[in-house]
């Protein structure tokens, strides 16, 4: 009997109370790629110290002269946390692409590519964006080993909480997806 393949591309991972590692303790996770080789997803509901404007000035451009400037870059995850990822909307209906860009199915790209903040900065690229430093990876079968043991509860992912939502309210909003509320959740796994 064949196993039937889970793909969790367009979903959110949801941190479960009891989760062991502090560095994912109350994550919700937007999973950007999962296929055979693995997993690949940025945090969204961890903000750093720095805004966009400052990362901007980090690699010698100019700040985005609106409210964007204002915002903060997220931790997301602890792979590649000095290189940048930008999770957007598409760039136009035409298909058109930044140099390093990922199609993530339902609508979002990723793009890790100096363009699009080089767009951005002069006032042009995606109007929706969310900009992270590093990500959250998982090797080949590990990420489905982590749902097994009780670690994380997934749902389809809505553009709202990603770019919408205010920060504190993420999981929440998150879990809501599920119809659960974070009161209610255990931190015992049960096995029949």
């Amino acid at each position: 009997m064949s196993q039937t393949r889970i793909v969790l591309t367009h979903q959110f991972l949801i941190a479960m109370p009891g989760m062991q590692d502090e560095g994912f303790k109350g994550a919700v996770i937007f999973i950007c790629e999962h296929n055979e080789n693995g997993a690949l997803g940025l945090v969204i509901n961890r903000p750093m110290a720095m805004t966009l404007g400052n990362l901007f000035e980090k690699v010698d451009l100019s700040p985005p002269k609106d409210a964007l400037a204002d915002r903060p870059v997220f931790y997301g995850g602890p792979v590649q946390p000095e290189r940048g990822f930008v999770l957007h909307a598409p760039l136009d209906a035409a298909g058109n692409h930044y140099n390093a860009t990922m199609i993530v199915p339902g609508g979002l790209e990723m793009t890790t590519s100096r363009d699009v903040l080089e767009a951005l900065s002069n006032g042009a690229g995606p109007k929706r964006v969310f900009v992270t430093l590093g990500y959250s990876g998982w090797a080949a079968g590990q990420l489905e080993e982590e749902i097994g043991r009780n670690g994380w509860l997934t749902v389809d992912a809505t553009h709202e909480i990603i770019f919408d939502t205010p920060v504190e309210l993420r999981y929440e909003r998150a879990l809501g997806l599920l119809g659960v509320d974070p009161r209610m959740l255990s931190q015992e796994a049960g096995h029949a």
